[in-house]
C-alpha cells in the first residue's frame, strides 16, 4: 500500500554513496524529494538521473534536498554518481526498507521496481506524486513545475 497525499515522510535511515547514512526525516523543515529508480546505469535511470542533475542548481537554490533511492549497493551508486557528476544523494535500498515503507510496487514478477517520485513540502507532508516507468524526464518536469521552480535550460 502506498502513501497518500498528507502523509508523513517515512522515517527511514539508508546509506548513500559514500556510505554516509541519511535520515530521511532529518531534512523535515524543507522540501524533499525523492525519487524511486529501478537500477543504476540502465537507460531511463540514467536519463531521470541526470535530468535531476541539470536542474539541480534551481531545486537546491529554492531549498529542495534531492534525493535518488534503488536496490542497488553503496559501491554501484557511488560509480554511477561519479560517472554523471550527480551532486545530490543517492541512498542504497538493498534490504528493501525505504520501498516498503514508501510503498513502491514491483513488476515483471517482482523483479522491476517501480519508477516513483514523492515530493514532500516542508512539515514532511507528501504534496505530489509521479510514476512513470519509461519516462524520466516527466519526472523532473512535473517535479520543477509542482514545486514552482523556474528553469534556466528550457
Amino acid at each position: 500500500m502506498g502513501l497518500n497525499i498528507g502523509d508523513d515522510l517515512p522515517d527511514v535511515t539508508l546509506a548513500d554513496q559514500d556510505g554516509a547514512w541519511i535520515k530521511l526525516r532529518d531534512f523535515v523543515g524543507q522540501p524533499v524529494v525523492v525519487f524511486f529508480y529501478p537500477k543504476d546505469n540502465t537507460p531511463v535511470c540514467n536519463i531521470e538521473a541526470c535530468e535531476f542533475e541539470a536542474h539541480y542548481g534551481e531545486l537546491k537554490s529554492a531549498g529542495v534536498k534531492v534525493f535518488g533511492i534503488s536496490k542497488d549497493s553503496v559501491s554501484s551508486h557511488k560509480k554511477f554518481a561519479t560517472r554523471f557528476h550527480l551532486e545530490y544523494r543517492l541512498l542504497s535500498d538493498v534490504n528493501s526498507e525505504a520501498e516498503k515503507s514508501f510503498g513502491v510496487g514491483r513488476k515483471l514478477f517482482g523483479l522491476l521496481q517501480d519508477r516513483i517520485t514523492f515530493i514532500f513540502d516542508k512539515e514532511g507532508k507528501l504534496m505530489h506524486t509521479i510514476k512513470s516507468q519509461l519516462n524520466g524526464r516527466r519526472h523532473v518536469d512535473e517535479t520543477l513545475s509542482v514545486l514552482n521552480i523556474e528553469t534556466q535550460l528550457k
